[in-house]
């Protein structure tokens, strides 16, 4: 008998998580297979290996704790591979040389896998001098559009996807800049943006005082602090960035900062990490733990929780030691500190399990006091391995216990660390789990509230066709199992229903016994008016949250799209179009539909001519490959080349705009040339043109393209209207929404950050 809830569930783990041969034969063959290879990984650093291999097996086991998606894919495998989830990179230098070391550095972590954060706030300002070369800075905003074109690189080599965050300073000069870089839709589109927001700067908020921007001491201009916000509010209310993280309140409550200093976060933000910094996640599912599930006296079981909580600890501890990491500095910062990142999924579930409507204030009070027990549970399970195996190596009694986080932990705790010591210096984080949360049986994904009761999934097959299925919410299929028909109670709420200040209490009550930080959207109406807007914020920071993430359906982010058959409504999807991503090459149906183009570049006797052919999946026309051809013979080579290649990415699936992008962007040497009005700095630019005017006329992508004919003259067939929004990259799905500060498809659970 399968362990899985749903076809989803082990689908997920057959594309993610099983160990494969690199031809695609199974080595897992069921999920006990992968669940005793990590027990035996992580158990293999300890003394009594066979003992705690059966304990680490029994917490995996039925889905009751959920290490994050590295440790399940790469533990155990024998592979070269990081455990680690994302990094925050060095401190970027103020000079040109180091810059483009951080540049390799950031290369060299986004190849293994990791998504990495960076502050661009150390960068000179715009316009300021350059010492010894006559000239201006040209400002942080131009180099982070190296490290974006650096991250489509890494993605279009073949790559798991990569994911940036990029932060600065509330008083940076070039902050405002900063603010509005994503109105450009071309611009940035692997970043996702964070200010850092100061105590200082809340409180001119509040006060309606003057804002200095300055950088190395200098003033550069000075402004209205509330004004600055309003900017801020104004991006985030159009396009759903930039973040906000609280970054004085964050070292603040910092155990460690005594001896270290964060100045941003991995790409979701549930990490703030300082330079070097890498965090390692796991999730405590809480919907398997409720004894008595809708039930007078429903909780979750007290001891049960503890013992899971241990173990769990204990295993990413060994994570630390078991894995590889991308570069030595990560390492030494891992071992030296040794925190991990601890988290929950399945919240929602549980509360509705224990008869609790998510977003009240009895159900913010359960919360806090879930997130206490586990705290406890877990500082004292790391007390215990300290005892075991010492301390981590950066631990000083005095100054740990006097940072804010612990202030606030009971006397007992806070004596058995004095005396003992503590193994780990961070030990709780919240961080996205939509795919995790899937794989367990749709259980409500980390501390969000259940997104739909039940929603029609399409699923791709490999030729081509989708067949349908309905994935149902882990409650709302327990409560079905118990009670059949009988309607569901009133106190059964989602994420379309519930209203922003709710979405915040919850946030809060969370935080106060979360070490580290908490990754979650705020999911706002789209017709809130911006005061309304603003003040979800100014919440957000009254009540103590670390940060905060909005999401709110808008021209730039995409509309509502029903996703069941009771007509809730999903939050919107993003905007444009990505090819859908296929694992194994699609095959070639006997006959395609497509359009040759006649490219006739200047100084070349013969033209070339370039076909797209185009596949139909689920009413939308995608590239599938190229054929390109010239009478030429010094074009023979590279033109055959690039029919491969290209094709090879088209049937393999990815971002296809890559393609466009990378060709469009070679400049010849020897000049350009005047094509419809436009300069095309290639021959290779002018066939990107077409490409890209291709995707255009089909309705793949939005813009203007070249305005080129395809020949001979043929009418270009559109299917199902234009785009709604930008597809799922691995099913193709217009289900994307931003959950955890992420944009998760609910169709096959793919997530930017997971």
């Amino acid at each position: 008998m399968s362990r899985f809830a749903a076809p989803i569930a082990e689908q997920i783990w057959d594309m993610k998580y099983r160990l494969k041969e690199a031809d695609g034969t199974a080595i897992d063959a069921t999920v006990e297979d992968s669940w005793r290879r990590i027990a035996r990984s992580l158990a293999a650093v300890e003394t009594d290996s066979k003992s705690w291999e059966k304990k680490f097996y029994a917490a995996l086991e039925d889905f009751k704790f959920l290490p994050a998606g590295r440790i399940a894919a790469g533990a155990g495998t024998g592979r070269a591979v990081t455990l680690f989830n994302c990094f925050v990179m060095g401190t970027v230098p103020d000079s040109m040389g180091g810059i483009f070391d951080n540049l390799k550095e950031a290369a060299l972590t986004m190849q293994q896998g990791g998504g990495i954060g960076y502050d661009f706030s150390t960068i000179r300002p715009r316009g300021a001098d350059v010492k010894g070369v006559a000239a201006d800075a040209s400002g942080p905003l131009s180099f982070m559009d190296v490290w974006d074109a650096m991250c489509r690189t890494i993605m279009s080599a073949g790559s798991r996807r990569g994911a940036m965050m990029a932060t600065m300073r509330c008083d940076h000069p070039d902050i405002e800049h900063f603010i509005t870089a994503k109105s450009d839709a071309a611009r940035l589109r692997m970043f996702n943006l964070s200010v850092l927001i100061t105590d200082d700067f809340m409180e001119a908020v509040k006060a309606d005082g003057p804002w200095e921007l300055k950088f190395d001491g200098k003033i550069y201009h000075t402004l209205n602090a509330r004004d600055l916000w309003n900017q801020i509010m104004q991006s985030t209310y159009s396009q759903a960035e930039p973040g906000v993280i609280f970054i004085d309140r964050i070292n603040a409550m910092n155990n460690l900062n005594y001896c270290e200093d964060i100045a941003s976060t991995n790409p979701c933000g549930e990490q703030p990490l300082p330079p070097y910094g890498a965090c390692l996640l796991g999730s405590i599912n809480l919907a398997r733990l409720v004894a008595n599930p809708f039930e007078t006296g429903a909780d979750l079981d007290e001891e049960q929780l503890s013992e899971l909580v241990a173990t769990a600890v204990r295993m990413m501890d060994n994570v630390v030691d078991a894995s590889r990491f991308p570069l030595e500095a990560q390492a030494r910062e891992a071992a030296a500190k040794r925190r991990i990142g601890l988290g929950v999924t399945g919240l929602a579930d549980a509360l509705l399990m224990t008869g609790l409507e998510y977003g009240t204030e009895e159900a913010a009070r359960q919360t806090e006091s879930w997130m206490k027990r586990i705290a406890r549970a877990a500082y004292l399970a790391s007390v215990e391995l300290a005892k075991e195996k010492g301390a981590f190596p950066l631990f000083e009694a005095d100054k740990y216990l006097a940072s804010g986080n612990m202030m606030q932990m009971d006397d007992d705790v806070r004596a058995a660390i004095a005396e003992n010591g503590i193994r780990n210096a961070l030990l709780t984080s919240i961080a996205p789990t939509g795919t995790i949360s899937l794989y367990a049986g749709n259980v409500s994904s980390g501390i969000e509230p259940v997104f739909a009761y039940a929603y029609n999934r399409k699923v791709l097959q490999k030729d081509g066709s989708r067949t349908e299925e309905e994935v149902v919410d882990y409650a709302v299929q327990m409560w079905r199992d118990k009670f059949g028909d009988k309607e569901l109670p009133s106190y059964f709420v989602n994420a379309q229903t519930l209203a922003p200040a709710a979405h915040v209490r919850m946030q809060a009550a969370a935080q106060k016994w979360i070490d580290s930080s908490i990754s979650k959207t705020i999911n706002c109406p789209e017709d809130i008016n911006f005061d309304d807007f603003k003040e979800v914020y100014m919440q957000a920071w009254d009540s103590g949250c670390k940060g905060c993430t909005t999401y709110r359906p808008n021209d730039v982010t995409g509309s509502v799209l029903s996703v069941s058959e009771t007509s809730e409504k999903a939050p919107a999807v993003d905007a444009g179009a990505d090819v859908v991503y296929i694992s194994e090459p699609l095959d070639r149906p006997q006959s395609l539909e497509g359009h040759t183009y006649k490219l006739k570049w200047p100084d070349s006797e013969h033209a070339i001519y370039l076909t797209v052919n185009d596949l139909l999946v689920g009413g939308q026309r995608r590239p599938f490959e190229v054929f390109i051809n010239s009478k030429n013979m010094e074009h023979y080579a590279w033109t055959v080349a690039l029919t491969r290649m290209i094709s090879a990415v088209f049937r393999r699936g990815g971002d296809v705009s890559f393609v466009v992008e990378e060709l469009k962007a070679v400049f010849d040497p020897r000049g350009g040339a005047w094509m419809q009005g436009k300069y095309v700095p290639s021959i290779l630019a002018a066939i990107g043109g077409v490409i890209e005017t291709h995707l255009i006329s089909t309705g793949f992508i939005a813009g203007e393209g070249m305005g080129l004919k395809s020949d001979p003259q043929a009418e270009v067939v559109q299917i199902g209207g234009a785009p709604r929004g930008k597809a799922c990259p691995s099913c193709g799905q217009f289900d994307l929404q931003m959950v955890e500060g992420c944009m998760t498809c609910r169709s096959c659970g793919h997530s930017k950050c997971g």
